[in-house]
Order: C-alpha cells, then structure tokens, then sequence
C-alpha cells in the first residue's frame, strides 16, 4: 500500500456532527400502513365466505387489491421525489422499486388465476371458456388486460438473468410502458371492484392514491427537469484526460448556485450529441460544486462512456438532479474514512474536499491496479496536503496479484476505524466485499454509508 499523508493544519474548527434522522422508517410504516388499510376495505366488505367459488374468488379479490395499491406506490417510487432521493438514498429506493415490482407481479398473477378459477367454478364452465367471457363482455377487461400483460412483460425485461442480456437503453424505455400498464388496469379495477362500487370514500381514496403518484411524476420527472434546464442552460465548457480511459467533462451553465447540488451527489446527464442523446446517465459530481461549474469525472466501461472523450466544447446538456444522499448529512461521527475503489472515487473526492474534519480525523483509501489508474490523484494529494488528512492507494502486487481489503489491513491503516463514519463507493463486486470487511472490523451498519446499486 502507498501512503500519503497531509501535514498542513486545519484552518477552522469543526462543529460536532449532528445526527439526521432518516425518513426511511416513516415511509415504510406508512406503506405497510396503507395495506392493511387495503385489507381492512375487503373485510369490511365481504360477508360469509361459503363454497370453493367464495374462496377462490375472494383471495383473488385480496390480492388484485393490494396489486392495486403495489401499482401506485411502483409509480411514486419512480417518480424522484427529493425527499426519497435525498433523505432514503437512490440506491435504495431503487432496491425497494425492484422488490415491490416482484411483489407486483406476484400478486398480480395470483389475482388473474384465482379469480378466473373462481368465475369457472361458480358458473361451472372451464377455466379458458371464463377467461374469454371475462376480457370481452366484462366493461374495462380488455383494456385491464391490456395493461397486465404490460406489466408483466415489464416484470420479466426487469428479471436480473434477462436484463444482463439486453441493454439498459431497451430495458430503460421497455420499463417505461409501467405507466401505461398502470394507467389502463386503473379503469379495470374502479368498474369491476366490488370494494369499491359500494363505498364512495374508498373510491375516493383510490383517486387520491393514484392522483398523487401521477402528479408527482409529472412535477418531478417532468416539470422540474423542464424547468431545470431552461434556467440552467448546461453545456460542456471543456473535456478533460484524468488517466486512461477516464475523462472529466466540466459543465457551465447559468444561476449554478441555484441548482443546490451538493458533494457525494449526482445528476443523470444527457448529452445533446450524436448517438448519445437517447440515453441520460447517472455520473457524480467529481468536485465540490462551484459558482461556474460543475464536473463530472467517468470512465469509458461502453460505448456511451467512451464517446463523452469525443464531446465538444457547447455541446448542450440535459440534466436531471442533483439526486443522492451520499452526502455531509449522513455523517454523525468526528472521524470520517472514505473508501473508494476505481471511477468510484469519484463523489468521494468531492466529500475529501468538503467535509469539515481537523488534521488526521478525514482518512482516503483508493483501490486501483496501478499508478497510472489513479485518476486524480494530484488533486487528492494536494487536498491531502492543504487539510492535513490522511491518503492510502491500494494498488496492485508487483506481480499483479490484487490485494485484498481487509478487517486486519483496515485496523493496520486505522486501528480505531470501528469508531469511523465510512464513506464506500465502487464496483458491486469490491464494494460487496468492503462492506464485509467493515462489518468485521467492528463498524457498524449505520455508519457504513453507501449508494451501491447492487449491493
């Protein structure tokens, strides 16, 4: 391991961290809240259930209402609000998006099959005769059936064995026919849900719950994009070599200050440039933002990374963000260790820059193969210097075998690193294996803080 250590002092005193609360717990409590609210309406609405057909039918009607209400929350989960992206994290609200989708589609399924099953035994008629009776005579069917089939061909591009084998320009546009799945089975459920048909307050509910998911979509994920960039106005000012294969695009724009984005955050970037405007990237920030620019610092791992080498001076740019909680909020400890492997040091340089700490408490790891990989790294050096923090690089073996980062390596570096808050950012496969070798040099999970999307 190669070592450098800043000696300069600190030129300010630095305020205890104060512990934030997340909103993740609240969020949680509610949505669990709402569906046994769910629950609650089918209760209160079915008497005697009495036979196979009542069975049958009434466990489709369960879980076609709590599909249902999956559906909304599914379309409020994409829709960005801040107070998820900031406060929960995007990696996160990501992780919940994917497990609620299978949930989803789980009981969707099991809604088609039962009720279908129990339609047939009631009207003693085979299973494929009902189902066709249902789509074409009943009002809304086919236009519900429309939208399940959607979103189930949704939830399969979505299956992490498919969406390996397709690219993320395809699933991304294929996942968004979510919304119009939602939007033609909502009919269905409104003039076929017996729940509903009879209680005009739960309908009334209904309406607000998908009413608020569709509004916040549109403000969010439409309108303040829209209004984001005519203020904005992004382009690219200049394209910068870091180290191979790794280039920094340095942004300018109009009223930057007004854009709040913070180090550690990220934005999802689309360059209006031939053959890369189809597609909005998350990069982060690879500085503290400034007055005149932002930067974004990535590295070519396809051919849409590798292109932004190629971008030229007044390309425009469109921008959503800034999103992330990979911030100064997440801290609550005076120590801080920042752990970054490859492109992934990226947002922590921005943090190594920023975060209040006094000489020796703000400590860097950075894992690359060699020398030459470090991107970078005259600017971590330099902060190192002028803070008096603490710089390691982990790099490959003269023979090329890689090092492991371990609890004893963390301890030999660190010996009170149980006591650190921990900054991670790489690749899933590095950063899964940090994350273990944190745990086992005694820090605990939450004061691991992290946006790693396969974790």
């Amino acid at each position: 391991m190669t070592t450098t250590y800043g000696r300069r002092p600190a030129r300010h005193a630095v305020a205890p961290p104060r512990r934030r609360l997340s909103p993740a717990a609240p969020i949680l409590l509610l949505g669990w809240m709402g569906a046994a609210a769910v629950l609650a309406l089918w209760w209160q609405d079915t008497g005697a259930v009495v036979g196979t057909a009542d069975w049958l039918i009434g466990a489709g009607r369960i879980a076609g209402l709590l599909s249902g209400y999956c559906c909304a929350l599914l379309v409020g989960l994409m829709a960005r609000v801040p107070v998820l992206e900031h406060g929960v994290g995007s990696d996160r609200v990501a992780r919940w998006h994917a497990l609620l989708g299978r949930y989803t589609v789980c009981l969707l399924t099991v809604h088609v099959t039962l009720i279908l099953w129990g339609y047939a035994v009631q009207a003693h008629t085979g299973v494929v005769g009902e189902t066709a009776t249902v789509v074409l005579t009943y009002p809304e069917m086919l236009k519900g059936t429309i939208g399940g089939v959607l979103l189930l061909a949704v939830g399969i591009v979505s299956a992490r064995a498919v969406r390996r084998k397709i690219r993320y320009e395809i699933w991304y546009y294929l996942h968004l026919l979510t919304y119009l799945a939602v939007f033609l089975a909502f009919w269905h459920q409104l003039a076929l849900g017996a729940d509903f048909s009879a209680h005009p307050l739960a309908r009334g509910f209904w309406y607000a719950l998908y009413a608020s998911a569709a509004a916040a979509v549109l403000w969010y994920r439409v309108t303040a994009p829209l209004r984001l960039n005519v203020r904005h106005r992004l382009r690219v000012a200049q394209v910068v070599q870091e180290a191979p294969d790794v280039v920094s695009v340095i942004v300018r724009g109009q009223l930057l200050p007004e854009l709040a984005a913070r180090p550690g955050q990220f934005l999802r970037w689309r360059f209006l440039a031939p053959g890369l405007w189809w597609t909005a990237s998350p990069y982060s920030l690879s500085t503290a933002p400034r007055p005149d620019l932002l930067r974004l610092t990535v590295k070519a791992v396809g051919g849409h990374s590798a292109a932004l080498a190629r971008l030229q001076p007044g390309t425009r740019i469109w921008a959503e963000g800034p999103y992330g909680a990979l911030t100064a909020d997440r801290r609550t400890r005076q120590k801080v260790l920042l752990l970054a492997g490859g492109i992934g040091v990226t947002p922590l340089r921005a943090l190594f820059e920023s975060l209040p700490a006094q000489p020796g408490d703000l400590t860097l790891i950075y894992r690359a193969r060699t020398t030459g990989d470090l991107a970078l790294r005259g600017e971590l050096e330099s902060i190192a210097r002028s803070r008096g923090a603490h710089l390691h690089y982990l790099l490959n073996r003269a023979d090329g075998s890689r090092p492991l980062l371990t609890a004893d390596l963390l301890r030999a570096v660190l010996p009170d690193v149980a006591h650190h808050d921990v900054y991670l950012c790489g690749p899933p496969g590095w950063a899964r294996a940090s994350y273990e070798a944190l745990r086992s040099a005694g820090v605990p999970t939450r004061h691991i803080h992290h946006e790693l999307f396969e974790l």
